[in-house]
């Protein structure tokens, strides 16, 4: 049986990579020995995969950004090429723009999306349906679980845990007058921080160090290191707990 693969001659591939069907692997791409590589993969021009990594059916690499024609979002110029590093696990249905770099042994689940411009750090999660859009920094060891949404924009440091439907903003003009274009900014998270499901957090907000974010709440305003919020809006209500904190882990 004809697998239908189509490689281009340029693409760097050693021998014994397992690979599905119908997959196709653009010009200049490299890929590292021990890579398995599913049905109906995409894999675009330039792309560089990393030592055992694990593509499943019917994900694309290496997407290049669309625009809509009243984007506020302008092009900024020539991409870099996807970087995915050693070691990685990317689901069925992924879909990583150009532009991205991957650190090693990073799991992306099943249907998320990585927009162009992000950098995402070595042992982290990416949950099935995450959607991260661009310009945004992702740390190491951070969860991001199912469904989670991060904003453009936005930072999110290391061993950061952000639970179920969260759901992250930039825009508190909501689409309205010009000049929210100067003023777009997305959430910083800072190193340990937390976010219980279904939280929202409002644009150009802060989470401190260690700071936790109790499900269902509304974040209007910064949390400080090492407290909790709660409610809607949030408030902050008590300290974290010592056998809690990152230092005691």
């Amino acid at each position: 049986m004809l697998n239908n693969n189509h490689i281009h001659e340029s693409a760097k591939i050693p021998a014994g990579i397992k690979m599905g069907f119908n997959v196709i692997i653009s010009a200049e791409v490299t890929i590292g020995p021990g890579t398995i590589i599913g049905s109906n993969v995409i894999i675009h021009e330039g792309s560089s995969i990393g030592a055992n990594v694990r593509i499943d059916d019917n994900t694309v690499i290496g997407k290049l950004p669309m625009r809509a024609a009243n984007s506020v979002m302008k092009p900024t110029g020539e991409l870099p090429a996807c970087i995915i590093g050693d070691n990685c696990i990317i689901g069925a249905n992924v879909v990583i723009y150009r532009g991205c770099e991957i650190g090693q042994k990073v799991l992306i689940a099943d249907l998320a999306t990585i927009r162009e411009n992000v950098k995402i750090g070595q042992f982290t999660i990416i949950g099935r349906g995450v959607a991260v859009e661009n310009f945004c920094e992702i740390g190491e060891y951070v969860k991001l679980e199912t469904n989670a949404y991060i904003t453009a924009y936005s930072k999110i440091e290391d061993r950061v845990f952000i639970a179920p439907n969260v759901c992250t903003t930039n825009d508190n003009y909501l689409g309205r007058t010009k000049e929210r274009l100067s003023k777009m900014k997305g959430i910083t998270a800072k190193k340990g921080s937390r976010i219980g499901g279904n939280a929202t957090i409002l644009p150009g907000v802060t989470l401190n160090e260690d700071a936790l974010v109790a499900a269902g709440s509304v974040v209007t305003r910064d949390v400080p290191a090492k407290k909790v919020a709660m409610g809607v809006p949030a408030k902050i209500i008590r300290d974290v707990s010592g056998e809690q904190l990152l230092e005691n882990q």
